[in-house]
């Protein structure tokens, strides 16, 4: 199933959800450090990682919400893509979660139930990044039609399944 949404032939919403899972999982790697070393400096820092990955973290939901609308009714992909979303909503919820009860502490230090919503988080991540991996890898959501090893370049303006050949052998001929 091509993806719907695009930046130079390529679908948005994989290339958004690097940022807010990176930032939000090292948020939670800077608190287990401050926790360790009790430098005040990393609560601040994590606070700040969980602000960017909640606002990251939505305009993604935007776009992966679009996409799933164009996934077909009552296909294996659309309620895997169910759980996908709603498993990412109550991530953004949880860590927004710790990211308001850090707000006006000393150095945005993470209070015990702040620290245990950032690590809810950040094990549904590994959850719901399984589940989107099942839609791209397995399912095919997102790949466009035909996507081969010999596809044009995204930016040819050309369909993925016009290679100029066709494989014969193990060796692309031309006809």
């Amino acid at each position: 199933m091509n993806s719907r949404v695009k930046l130079l032939g390529h679908p948005l919403h994989p290339m958004l959800i690097v940022y807010p899972l990176g930032l939000l999982s090292t948020a939670v790697i800077f608190d287990l450090i401050y926790k360790w070393v009790n430098n005040a400096v990393f609560p601040v820092v994590s606070y700040w990682m969980i602000t960017a990955g909640l606002i990251g973290g939505l305009l993604a939901a935007v776009i992966g919400f679009t996409e799933w609308l164009a996934v077909p009714n009552n296909s294996r992909a659309k309620s895997i893509g169910l759980y996908h979303g709603l498993g990412n909503l109550v991530i953004v919820l949880l860590f927004a979660g710790s990211w308001w009860l850090r707000t006006g502490a000393a150095n945005n230090a993470p209070s015990t139930v702040a620290f245990i919503l950032s690590l809810l988080g950040f094990a549904l991540a590994l959850v719901t990044g399984w589940l989107g991996g099942e839609l791209v890898y397995r399912l095919g959501v997102g790949v466009d039609h035909g996507a081969n090893v010999n596809a044009p370049n995204s930016l040819s303006g050309k369909e993925a399944s016009t290679t100029g050949g066709r494989r014969h052998s193990g060796r692309t001929t031309t006809r």
